[in-house]
């Protein structure tokens, strides 16, 4: 399917084209109107030197407009390249399972938010500012190229009393110049393709260190660890300021090269050209235009070593966002070589394992049991040691963990409800967070007091229209009480809780225990957990042990990293 971008890039594109084409011919015109500008100095015709400052006006006029327009054309691609690209990336990024698993998917999993928030950002201005860039100089190496070749027929050397012209001299000189400075620039620069991808990766690691203190100033004060974040946070930066030193060194390098040739253009046309106005060929005014031409010409050409420092930079921001947009779509392919748990709706209304195993990279996890139907209604619990894998097995039943073997036959999923640890809070309104994942509406007033009431939230009843990040303003305890206040509302038939009832207060699990046997009497319970509890309230206790010798999680190839690409490219 085509990005709805995708027409309105073209139309940019064909504008921009237009636009800049009509700037180079500007260009040529405002280049040749140094000839007879000159011509009139040299002459003192001061009738002529009016008359050539109007036309100046005029053609200084068009190329403002044109200016202005292309400015205005730019802005808008990079804001049209930035939402589809961001956009694409999010949609790859959030396309089931797949946030879940990059998480864990080693060094390219680390801080995806940097590569959709920043690299995009960072991406899509060099590349427009460079597409453009080279597109303008493009224009202007064609339109000049042919200039410079007529006006180098007026220039005759003289080598030791012969006399001789030889075909496009300045468009030889122009393109010799050239030349040198971009291999030079290539040969100096080139580390910093390297240099840029991993600066990249050491922001990103400040970055988290900063928002991580940011997110736990509350715990970090409590025990005085400011001494210790300092460390973090300044081993951190020092690895940010280590390697902007090694681009200072290499910035440094391309500068001599770069600032070099650009000091010696000033002179380099009015040497190459001297030859033609010494001997009498060329006039003042002619000079004038075949000096503009040579600066065009070379200007153009030395396009790629004047823009050394921003390919680099640009290429490794590519290659960061390319090789996150890769381990995205390759998610699907993590563990490819292991089994897969078949996921089956049942037909008979219950909940049954068949010969479940649930794989990880430690080992395989599986009940004490081989065959186990669990019944609507029932309250089973399932516990199991420390790192058994009760969390995999949790994501196994909801659908996110697929490796292992075995079957799980399923009610219908509309019909059961999962409670994660910590619980979910989405951003929103309390009347939102709380309707989850139904819409905000789907709940009367009365019936969300009363669900709060229950949870002894009371006191959040009159907040139920305000709009806040409720996952940093509430305690972890109200978190939990408000996640069974929202599973109190939904009233599913099936409940999946990962370890949230042995983790809530005395008086909330007794509450929560209560619900079970009144409100939520006919919903069928799954508690995945450490320990039971002391009253009878499970009918069934299973539990989840460690199998030496069943499958383990065998993950895809590792996944190339910006960095680990940058270098394979740059040694190619």
């Amino acid at each position: 399917m085509a990005s709805p971008n995708r027409t309105p890039l073209i139309a940019l594109g064909v504008a921009l084209c237009a636009v800049v084409g009509a700037t180079a011919y500007g260009q040529i015109q405002l280049n040749a109107w140094n000839g007879p500008f000159y011509d009139s100095l040299s002459h003192k015709n001061f009738a002529g030197f009016l008359y050539q400052l109007i036309v100046f006006v005029g053609i200084a006029g068009g190329l403002l407009i044109l200016n202005v327009s292309q400015t205005w054309l730019n802005q808008t691609t990079k804001l049209k390249l930035r939402e589809g690209l961001t956009r694409d990336l999010v949609d790859q990024w959030l396309e089931p399972n797949r946030a879940f698993r990059l998480a864990g998917a080693g060094e390219i999993g680390v801080n995806p938010d940097q590569r959709v928030h920043e690299d995009v950002r960072h991406l899509t201005e060099l590349s427009t500012d460079l597409g453009i860039g080279l597109l303008q100089a493009t224009l202007l190496l064609a339109s000049f190229i042919g200039v410079l070749w007529i006006l180098s027929r007026g220039i005759i050397l003289n080598l030791d009393g012969w006399h001789f012209a030889i075909p496009g001299y300045m468009v030889w000189c122009a393109l010799l110049y050239a030349s040198a400075a971009s291999w030079l620039s290539w040969m100096v620069g080139r580390p910093l393709i390297r240099l840029n991808a991993e600066r990249y990766a050491r922001e990103a690691d400040l970055r988290v260190a900063l928002v991580r203190v940011n997110e736990h100033a509350n715990g970090i004060a409590i025990h005085g660890g400011e001494r210790d974040e300092k460390e973090h946070v300044g081993h951190a930066l020092d690895q940010v300021l280590a390697m902007m030193r090694r681009l200072v060194t290499g910035v440094t390098r391309l500068a001599w090269v770069t600032a070099g040739y650009g000091w010696f253009t000033i002179i380099a046309p009015f040497v190459v050209a001297a030859p033609g106005f010494f001997s009498g060929d060329l006039s003042l005014g002619g000079l004038m235009v075949a000096v503009g031409a040579f600066n065009q010409v070379q200007q153009a050409l030395r396009w790629f070593s004047d823009n050394f420092s921003a390919i680099a930079d640009w290429r490794a921001t590519l290659l960061r966002v390319a090789s996150f947009r890769q381990a995205l779509v390759e998610m699907d392919r993590l563990g490819h070589k292991t089994g897969q748990i078949e996921r089956v709706e049942a037909t008979d209304g219950k909940l049954t394992f068949d010969s479940l195993g649930v794989a990880s990279p430690g080992g395989c996890a599986a009940l004490n049991e081989s065959h186990i139907s669990i019944e609507p209604g029932e309250h089973v619990l399932i516990i199991g040691a420390p790192r058994v894998g009760k969390t995999n097995l949790f994501r196994a039943i909801a659908g996110l963990w697929p490796w292992g073997c075995g079957r799980i036959f399923l009610p219908p999923r509309e019909t059961m409800f999962f409670m994660s640890q910590p619980p979910y809070i989405p951003p929103g309104s309390l009347r939102a967070v709380l309707s989850y994942p139904a819409p905000a509406t789907a709940f009367t007033d009365s019936e969300i007091t009363a669900a709060l009431d229950r949870m002894a939230l009371s006191y959040l009843s009159p907040k139920l229209d305000r709009v806040a990040h409720w996952d940093g303003e509430l305690s972890g305890d109200e978190l939990q009480n408000l996640a069974f206040a929202r599973l109190l509302l939904h009233k599913p038939g099936w409940v999946l809780i990962d370890d949230a009832i042995g983790r809530l207060d005395e008086n909330s699990r007794i509450t929560v225990l209560d619900i079970f046997r009144h409100e939520l009497a006919g919903t069928t319970l799954i508690s995945i957990g450490r320990q039971g509890t002391p009253d009878g309230f499970y009918t069934r206790v299973l539990r989840l042990t460690s199998d030496p010798d069943g499958m383990r999680l065998v993950p895809c190839p590792t996944l190339p990293t910006a960095t680990s690409r940058v270098e394979q490219k740059a040694a190619a």
